[in-house]
C-alpha cells in the first residue's frame, strides 16, 4: 500500500475504470480518481453496527495552499487536510459515534432549517396568514389580502409594487417596529403601496386600517411560532379620523332614489335605503334566504356581529327583489355616477344606513327597536338587559320598517311626508 504523497496526488491518472488508491499514512482514507479525471477523498470503514460504509470528504485541492480553520467535509481538501480530517472522523468513530448517521442527521436539520427560511419571508407567510386564516375567518380577507399586496381575483397573486412585492424575500423574523412605523407612515402620506392613489393628503384612517391588517397577520404569525414577537406592538396607532355623523336630508334621499333609478343595482341600492342594512347583506341576498311571506333571514356568516338577523321586507322592497338574488359586485364607479346625477359627492353609501336609523328615530320608533332593526346589540340592547332580554319585537320591527317604507315613497312622489301610524298586521 503506498504512501500518497502531494506529488503522487497530483500525478495519478484516470483509467478506464475507477479507481480508490488507500493511503498508507491515514487509515481508512482513500483517493478516488473518476475516469474523468476528478479526484475526491473518500473514507471506508464498518459502523457501530457492523455494516460497511463509505464516506465523500471532498474534492482533491491541488494547490498546496492550506486554508485557516479546521477542515469540513465538502470543502477543497489537500493531502495534509483530508488526513486530518479523517484523523478527526476515526476519533469520533473510537467514541463510539455513528459518524455517518450524526452526518445524515445535521444535513436533516440543514434543510430543515433552510425550508422553514424560505417559508418564512414575508411573500410566503403573508399568504400563508391570508389563506389559513383571513378567507376562512374574516369578512374582510379580499380588503386585507389587497392591502398587503395579493390580488384576491387572481389566486392571490402578488400586485406588482405592493408591500408583499417589496418585502418578497425579506424574512418576517427580520421586520422590526422601525420597518412597519415606515410602511404605515408611507400610507399616511402617499397611499397603499401598488394601489393607485385617489386623494391627496395626508390619510390618518387608511394609515390605522394598515397598521390593524399587519398587526392581525402578525399575531397569527406569533401564534404559529413563525415570529417571537408582534412588532406593531411598539408602532403608535394612528388616528381613526372623527366619526361620521352624515345623514341625506328628504331632499337628498329623493335625489338619491331618483339617481339610483339609473344604475343596473338600483333595487340593491333601494334596498340598502329601505331596510338599512349593509352592502354586502343586500349583495349576498339569495332567494332562499327570503320566506312567502316577505321574511328575509340574514344568516350568521353574512352578518357583522355573526348574529342572525331578520329583516321584514316591507310590500315595495320585496317588488324590487330579483328573481335570483343579487349576488352581483359592488363596482366603485357606482358611487361616482350617483354623485354626478345627485350634485352632490359629500356623502358615502354608509350613511345610507344611518340615514335609516334617524329617519326611524324621527318617525318616533323606539331606541330598542331601532337597534333590533339593524342588527345592533349595544346601548339598550347591551349588558344585562341584552342578557336577560331575549324579545326580538319582530311585530314592532316589521311596522317599523314599513312607516320608513311609506314615509320614502311619499317623499319621492312629492307627497306630504307627514307620516299617519299605520295598523300593525
Amino acid at each position: 500500500m503506498p504512501k500518497l504523497t502531494s506529488a503522487s496526488v497530483e500525478k495519478l491518472r484516470p483509467g478506464k475504470e475507477r479507481r480508490e488508491i488507500p493511503d498508507s499514512g491515514c487509515p481508512s482514507l482513500r483517493l478516488v480518481i473518476q475516469t474523468s479525471g476528478h479526484k475526491s477523498w473518500a473514507m471506508r470503514f464498518r459502523r457501530p453496527s457492523g455494516r460497511s460504509a463509505k464516506l465523500t470528504l471532498g474534492p482533491v485541492d491541488l494547490s498546496s495552499a492550506e486554508q485557516d480553520g479546521d477542515p469540513v467535509i465538502g470543502m477543497p481538501l489537500t493531502l495534509v487536510a483530508a488526513r486530518r480530517l479523517a484523523v478527526d472522523i476515526l476519533r469520533q468513530r473510537a467514541m463510539g459515534r455513528d459518524v455517518v448517521a450524526d452526518i445524515a442527521a445535521a444535513k436533516h436539520r440543514r434543510l430543515t432549517e433552510d425550508a422553514k427560511s424560505a417559508a418564512n419571508t414575508f411573500s410566503v407567510a403573508a399568504r400563508d396568514f391570508i389563506i389559513e386564516y383571513a378567507v376562512k375567518k374574516t369578512r374582510s380577507s379580499k380588503t386585507t389580502a389587497r392591502m398587503i399586496g395579493f390580488d384576491p381575483k387572481a389566486d392571490f397573486d402578488i400586485i406588482p409594487g405592493s408591500l408583499a412585492d417589496r418585502w418578497r424575500d425579506k424574512p418576517v423574523t427580520s421586520i422590526d417596529g422601525h420597518d412597519l412605523y415606515g410602511v404605515i407612515d408611507e400610507v399616511k402620506r402617499s397611499g397603499i403601496p401598488g394601489w393607485k392613489r385617489r386623494k391627496k393628503g395626508l390619510s390618518e384612517p387608511l394609515a390605522r386600517l394598515m397598521r390593524s391588517h399587519l398587526s392581525t397577520m402578525f399575531g397569527w404569525l406569533v401564534e404559529h411560532r413563525r415570529v417571537a414577537s408582534n412588532p406593531c406592538a411598539s408602532v403608535h396607532k394612528p388616528d381613526g379620523g372623527k366619526a361620521r355623523d352624515r345623514v341625506l336630508s328628504d331632499a337628498e334621499i329623493v335625489k338619491f332614489w331618483q339617481a339610483a333609478e339609473t344604475e343596473k343595482l338600483a333595487p340593491m341600492l333601494k334596498l340598502l335605503l329601505l331596510t338599512g342594512c349593509r352592502p354586502r347583506e343586500v349583495l349576498g341576498m339569495t332567494r332562499s334566504e327570503i320566506s312567502d311571506d316577505g321574511v328575509w333571514t340574514i344568516p350568521s356568516e353574512r352578518s357583522k356581529n355573526h348574529l342572525p338577523h331578520v329583516v321584514h321586507l316591507p310590500p315595495m322592497a320585496q317588488q324590487l327583489i330579483p328573481a335570483e338574488g343579487f349576488g352581483a359586485y359592488w363596482a366603485s364607479a357606482i358611487k361616482v355616477r350617483l354623485d354626478e346625477a345627485m350634485g352632490i359627492d359629500d356623502w358615502q353609501i354608509r350613511d345610507l344606513r344611518r340615514t335609516f336609523v334617524t329617519g326611524l328615530a324621527n318617525l318616533g320608533i323606539r331606541p330598542d327597536v331601532i337597534e333590533l332593526a339593524v342588527n345592533h346589540s349595544s346601548g339598550t340592547r347591551g349588558g344585562v338587559a341584552g342578557v336577560y332580554n331575549r324579545s326580538k319585537l319582530l311585530p314592532e320591527r316589521k311596522a317599523a320598517l314599513e312607516r320608513w317604507a311609506a314615509h320614502v315613497i311619499r317623499l319621492v312622489e312629492g307627497r306630504s311626508a307627514s307620516v299617519v301610524p299605520m295598523k300593525r298586521a
